[in-house]
């Protein structure tokens, strides 16, 4: 009867916390592999060499690879970060624009077009039809 069984209680608490900083730190080497890896490619102002031999020097020799990155061109990375952002804001801004159709708020006449036609399908009165139109014409 030779078999050991690992009880919780046999595991140090000091020992599980070097497992988790471990485990931590690399999760967050993974990020910052990958967000490097990411700044490379979204790097406008690099050659597509300079690119391919960033790109080789960090999958060649991850950890110095990565160091150097950030050491040499990490000042930028945020703001290539915000400008990324930024585009995105505002093609999305654009795209919402173009999906409304109108870039500004509706004339007088196109208000009173529209509330004819609410009250021809019989959606308001025709006292609710003469308020709603005092108030377009008063604004």
């Amino acid at each position: 009867m030779g078999s050991h069984v690992n009880l919780a209680y046999d595991y140090p608490v000091l020992g599980a916390f070097w497992t988790i900083m471990w485990i931590f730190l690399w999760v967050m080497w993974i990020f910052l592999l990958f967000r490097v890896i990411v700044d490379i490619f979204r790097d406008d102002s690099l050659s597509g060499w300079a690119k391919t031999g960033w790109l080789v020097f960090t999958i060649v020799l991850p950890f110095l690879g990565v160091f150097v990155y950030v050491v040499a061109r990490g000042r930028g990375m945020g703001k290539r970060e915000q400008d990324h952002v930024k585009a995105r804001m505002d093609e999305t801004d654009r795209y919402i624009r173009e999906t409304v159709g109108a870039t500004g708020p509706a004339s007088e006449a196109d208000q009173l077009a529209k509330l004819s036609q609410i009250r021809a399908r019989g959606d308001i009165s025709d006292e609710e039809f003469r308020r709603a139109k005092e108030k377009v014409l008063h604004s």
